[in-house]
């Protein structure tokens, strides 16, 4: 009870400067962080169980949105003709049972499709479904390509793809690629009642040990005007960003796109107009992600940069970039969302920022002294369903005092 007055007595505080429309939670299909469990992979009946149990979990902490990963490495957890069902949801790689059929033993039969039957149940609890999907990857790093199965795009089209780090990737700098990738968007957009298509911050790949990206022959081969590799890089992901934009708005107009982008654009001390931060990596720098350019020409509908940080941390401080973002999207048509850490809580340190006192309450309050922000997402969903710190009571508690005092409604309502 004493917990609760607290937390209460906290956003009573509040100035209802923001409204907190979008009330997200990611779940990560990858390596079964969230779903389905290892236990659950090939097995409908516990996976619709447990999904079951994850959003009704979900909607009673006052969620409204799920972004559910259902392309995680050029595969699927939805019925595709054009990508492998994931071995992350049936234990192997293969089609869907075909028509006609392929040879025995190729394919996959599922009794059920994960994201048909996933939407159905997320809108009964009135909440919207962003599907995640990610662009480039095609297996984790390390991960043997022998469970690649024999009809991925990967074993047809080895010339549209490069290694890195021990990790294919969809070569950016092909035609080929934007191509595919829009293909896979626009199948999803037409056969689903989907509310966005949703990339994350795996764009070009993280830096390694200094390890050059092998893409020097297809930039020599075309390299459309561009003599500098860095913004060619780049142009190739605006591109993508561009073409996957048009292909959504044409199929449905109503569905949005959004990118939850690493959470640092460019420290200051290399462009004046970046944030005040020291972060080792950026998205323009070395993801060739140049966020800010897609929000500029209107390509994504909302932004919601990963800030995993607490606030008042010197190399990029959680205040400085929601202040940061805040002003990229004012005068804009782009809404402006923010991940959080929930994840950060669990095995925290007593006397570290995220072992003392309530920090995603005191993130959450800031959010709402901020007119810009109108949504948090929390990553991931099993991490804060086993409420580290009590952060499913301070999130509970803000939502349903906000709904309460609200004049806005939540979805499909």
């Amino acid at each position: 009870m004493y917990r609760k007055l607290v937390i209460l007595l906290l956003f009573a505080t509040i100035s209802a400067s923001a409204e907190i429309s979008f009330r997200g939670a990611w779940i990560a299909t990858v390596a079964n962080i969230d779903w389905p469990s290892k236990e659950a992979v090939g097995d409908s009946a516990k996976q619709q169980a447990e999904m079951t149990w994850l959003l009704d979990s979900l909607a009673n902490l006052g969620i409204n949105a799920i972004i559910f990963q259902v392309r995680p490495t050029a595969d699927a957890l939805y019925k595709s003709e054009f990508e492998p069902v994931s071995h992350w949801l049936a234990g192997k790689q293969g089609s869907w049972k075909p028509t006609p059929p392929l040879p025995e033993g190729k394919e996959i039969q599922m009794p059920y499709d994960p994201l048909e039957w996933t939407i159905e149940e997320a809108h009964k609890r009135k909440m919207e479904v962003h599907v995640w999907l990610n662009p480039y990857r095609v297996n984790l790093a390390g991960t043997d390509t022998s469970k690649l199965c024999s009809d991925h795009v990967w074993r047809k089209h080895r010339e549209w793809f490069w290694e890195y780090n021990k990790q294919w990737y969809f070569d950016p700098g092909l035609d080929a690629t934007r191509e595919w990738i829009c293909t896979i968007v626009q199948d999803i957009v037409e056969r689903y009642d989907v509310q966005a298509i949703h990339m994350d911050d795996y764009f070009y790949p993280y830096p390694a040990g200094g390890k050059q990206i092998p893409d020097t022959e297809t930039f020599a081969k075309y390299p459309r005007g561009f003599e500098d590799i860095r913004d060619w890089r780049r142009n190739n992901v605006n591109l993508a960003i561009q073409e996957i934009s048009e292909t959504i708005h044409e199929c449905k107009d109503s569905v949005e796109f959004g990118i939850s982008p690493f959470g640092v654009w460019r420290n200051a001390s290399v462009d004046s107009t970046g944030s005040k931060t020291k972060a080792g990596i950026t998205n323009y720098d070395d993801l060739y992600a140049d966020i800010r350019l897609w929000i500029q020409n209107g390509w994504i509908d909302y932004v919601l940069p990963q800030l995993y940080w607490e606030i008042g941390k010197k190399v990029a401080d959680y205040e400085v970039l929601a202040h940061w973002w805040a002003n990229e999207v004012r005068g804009t048509n782009c809404k402006l969302y923010i991940g959080m850490a929930p994840y950060r809580l669990e095995g925290a340190k007593a006397g570290t920022p995220w072992g003392t006192g309530n920090e995603i309450g005191r993130q959450m309050q800031l959010n709402r002294t901020i007119p810009e922000i109108s949504g948090e997402c929390f990553y991931s969903t099993r991490p804060l369903l086993r409420n580290p710190r009590g952060v499913c009571d301070t999130i509970k508690a803000a939502y349903t005092q906000e709904q309460e005092n609200s004049e806005y409604s939540l979805p499909w309502e």
